[in-house]
């Protein structure tokens, strides 16, 4: 499984660019920034990003790194587990 996080750019103001480049270093996941991701409410309110079309927000953008990784983790977990 090749996990999609997605990034608005307007977003980036809650610290989600420092996020989006940790990310970008791994070569399996594959990492994309948008000029809007439509989410403009929450957008405005918190640091957030989308994991295979799934939004995952955080109070900061430390937490949204860990909470991210951890969602993949679980999703590769539950790949596993159907053997795809």
């Amino acid at each position: 499984m090749r996990p999609i996080i997605e990034f608005c750019a307007s977003n980036m103001h809650n610290g989600t660019d420092k996020v989006m480049k940790q990310l970008e270093q791994n070569p399996d996941y594959d990492v994309m920034e948008y000029g809007c991701l439509g989410n403009c409410g929450q957008c405005y309110m918190e640091p957030y990003a989308l994991v295979n079309g799934e939004i995952i927000a955080a109070e900061d953008a430390d937490s949204l790194l860990a909470r991210i990784i951890q969602r993949i983790e679980e999703l590769e977990a539950m790949y596993d587990v159907l053997g795809e």
